[in-house]
């Protein structure tokens, strides 16, 4: 199985490196909110992956999270973030909203290694 992830930051020149970034080993889709991002998750059934930013405006990566998993409880979720594992990152993993979480700056290897295991 091939991984098609979903990458959800509300800063622009973060969605651009990211793409740049993985676009050579993995199929990439781009969202710069958590609504369009549940919008995408609806309609293409090919994502495997969510890799979201936990601070962003409306509704934040664990917020955003929740909504997902009704849509696509498959999917395999990550947040991304500038915090250390805190209180709130780490009961998102204790109730298994998320698989794992990822810290700015991410590490290209780190994130490969995860998302094809």
């Amino acid at each position: 199985m091939s991984v098609k992830l979903l990458y959800i930051d509300d800063e622009k020149p973060n969605l651009m490196l990211f793409n740049i970034t993985f676009r050579n080993e993995i199929g990439v889709v781009t969202a710069n909110n958590a609504a369009e991002g549940l919008e995408i998750l609806k309609k293409d059934n090919e994502i495997t992956h969510v890799i979201c930013d936990l601070r962003m405006p409306n509704m934040d990566g664990i917020e955003f999270t929740k909504a997902a998993k009704m849509i696509r409880p498959e999917v395999y979720y990550y947040l991304l973030t500038g915090f250390d594992l805190n209180e709130e990152i780490q009961s998102a993993l204790d109730l298994g909203l998320i698989s794992n979480y990822f810290k700015k700056p991410y590490k290209k290897d780190q994130i490969l290694e995860i998302l094809n295991k």
